[in-house]
């Protein structure tokens, strides 16, 4: 990696990169919909979560009309009717005790925290969602304590990739973003989101994960790696 400038703060994406939003959503989905073809409840609620989580991000629906949305698209789908308001509710109440008992971090995530602890390097969270819920997530996941500087596009009034999330996140933490690096899962909002805001945007392409194999820059200033347990070296 070539850089004029080093890292001295990391910053990280939360869901796919520390947590693994789309195994406990898949989880709890097919959980909540019994009788039905529980593989293709699981792909097809995360499907559904692309389009339209977008509109939320964009202010076109509020967080909870986008699970609305969601709901009453897959169950007219599986043939389950049209949902009104009250019943895709009780669905995602439902649905939502299931997503928080799946909660977990991916493996590699505690070896890398260590490694940039022990080195004392400031880190940090940007990510996409609604502060309430984000911020139970970090509570439980174990990881509160450990992020002092979080931000969150529901809260800050923008939303990665646009530069001024990442932007605001580094003045938070007091560095320079030519001085901080940017780790996450999407390649797009993520890896080259930060770096056009000045950050090393560091690509995290996880087997399965959200970004089609074959479909990342041949770039050298968009490191990628496939587990967090490279980071480390990667930033030397």
């Amino acid at each position: 990696m070539n850089r004029a400038e080093p890292v001295e703060a990391v910053l990280f994406d939360l869901d796919g990169t520390l947590f693994d939003h789309a195994g406990a959503a898949a989880e709890a989905a097919a959980a909540s919909l019994p009788g039905t073809d529980a593989a293709y409840v699981a792909r097809r609620w995360l499907e559904l979560a692309e389009p339209v989580f977008a509109r939320y991000l964009a202010g076109e629906v509020g967080f909870a009309e986008q699970r609305r949305i969601r709901i009453t698209m897959l169950a007219a789908e599986l043939g389950l009717g049209d949902w009104d308001a009250a019943r895709a509710d009780a669905w995602l109440a439902a649905y939502l005790e299931r997503y928080r008992d799946a909660w977990r971090l991916f493996p590699d995530v505690g070896g890398c925290l260590d490694a940039l602890e022990s080195r004392a390097v400031p880190i940090g969270i940007i990510t996409n969602g609604d502060g309430a819920q984000q911020r139970a997530k970090l509570e439980g996941l174990g990881l509160s304590a450990r992020f002092p500087h979080v931000v969150i596009s529901g809260e800050a009034g923008a939303a990665k990739p646009a530069a001024e999330i990442f932007h605001l996140a580094c003045r938070a933490m007091g560095v320079a973003p030519g001085r901080a690096g940017y780790v996450g899962d999407r390649l797009a909002t993520d890896a080259l989101g930060a770096r056009a805001a000045g950050m090393l945007g560091v690509w995290l392409d996880r087997p399965g994960g959200t970004t089609a194999a074959g479909t990342g820059p041949d770039d050298p200033g968009v490191p990628r790696i496939t587990t967090l347990a490279g980071l480390p070296a990667l930033l030397g």
